[in-house]
């Protein structure tokens, strides 16, 4: 078996570079920093800064939310505490119309005998 092992020289280092740039043009585009550990240390505290301030608005929006959310139910317990006082009324009207109509037939059956 012969080595598979070849040198590269900077000529080709340079062709395989172009080649990857043309078919990845992101990685051409992305910076070439180096970041310390200090840099990257500000960056972190600064994404902690913003997801906690996120999550503080996501809270607020929630306590808001269910502060709507109770006011709608009460509303509806509102809106079923109207519709039971007309059930209730129609129910007495029922009964009461149902009596008078009994006693009204029986009134009239009597008085054919």
């Amino acid at each position: 078996m012969t080595s598979m092992s070849v040198k590269l020289t900077k000529e080709n280092l340079e062709q395989i570079a172009l080649y990857i740039a043309e078919k990845y043009p992101v990685l051409k585009n992305r910076p070439k920093q180096k970041h310390s550990a200090r840099d990257i240390e500000i960056d972190i505290r600064e994404r902690i800064v913003r997801v906690e301030e996120e999550l503080k608005n996501q809270r607020e929006q929630i306590k808001q939310l269910l502060i709507n959310m109770d006011k709608r139910f009460e509303q509806v317990d509102r809106r079923f505490e109207d519709v039971d006082k007309r059930f209730t009324m129609m129910m007495w009207f029922t009964g009461i119309g149902f009596t008078l109509s009994t006693t009204f037939i029986t009134g009239i059956l009597i008085f054919i005998k």
